[in-house]
């Protein structure tokens, strides 16, 4: 698990930059309904993306929270006033006090089944009656394009789905969130080279090969006998969910 403190002052130009937070937030802003006025960004990050929903839709007023103190900082910056750092399963606001509530790439993190349920039930907890619950799914399939470097890493150790698309809705469908729609987008810039797969994992990217496994440095030696070390291959295309919560 990578530290996120750390690596929120790199975070950004790592992931695509304004191009992918662009395209993240118009697919997510393509599944807030309209009447919306209150929106809850859960585990913001930097605030890249965030800070564009009331930029995209006047008269909504959007916070953010995360539990990264690095991330809040650079988040407020962003969002001056409008960020808490807080436990996404234990968020602190009132039953019903959001229109919509979003969490891009987070579910992904929660390794224990235990901890999906219970960013899911607050989700929805303070989702008012009609609002809507939006989430990326299945991120790390979103990342296997089919390229080399895919065919060198489907052989590593199997990581657990803990965002598993029929395992979110199953929780939504526990705590009275219905499906409402899809969307994706893509992630504009984060095409792997061999490479930058490389770096990504000696410093802890992949769950499986934590830094000092012994598998580490024989996965390294087989990216980077990879042709075209520096040549990205194709960008993820990422998947989200909406969920409506029933009255």
């Amino acid at each position: 698990m990578l530290d996120y403190d750390e690596e929120a002052e790199r975070y950004d130009t790592l992931r695509g930059g304004e191009p992918r937070a662009a395209a993240a937030a118009e697919a997510v802003m393509s599944l807030v309904p309209r009447r919306a006025r209150r929106l809850l960004d859960v585990a913001c990050g930097t605030g890249i993306v965030t800070r564009r929903f009331p930029a995209a839709r006047p008269g909504l007023r959007v916070t953010g929270v995360d539990l990264s103190t690095s991330m809040t900082l650079r988040a407020g910056v962003r969002l001056p006033g409008a960020v808490v750092r807080t436990d996404s399963r234990r968020l602190p606001f009132r039953d019903a006090s959001f229109d919509a509530v979003v969490s891009v790439w987070l579910l992904h993190l929660l390794t224990d089944p235990a901890d999906v349920r219970a960013v899911v039930a607050e989700c929805a907890r303070v989702l008012r009656p009609g609002g809507v619950y939006v989430t990326t799914v299945h991120k790390g399939l979103s990342h296997n394009v089919g390229s080399d470097i895919d065919a060198v890493l489907a052989e590593r150790p199997p990581s657990p789905v803990p965002d598993d698309p029929a395992t979110v809705t199953a929780c939504a469908a526990g705590h009275g969130l219905v499906p409402a729609g899809e969307a994706r987008f893509r992630g504009h810039g984060q095409g792997r080279s061999p490479r930058r797969t490389v770096e990504d994992l000696r410093r802890g990217w992949f769950v499986t090969l934590p830094p000092g496994h012994l598998l580490v440095e024989e996965f390294a030696a087989r990216l980077s006998a990879l042709p075209d070390q520096d040549r990205p291959r194709p960008d993820p295309v990422f998947t989200l969910r909406a969920f409506r919560r029933t009255a």
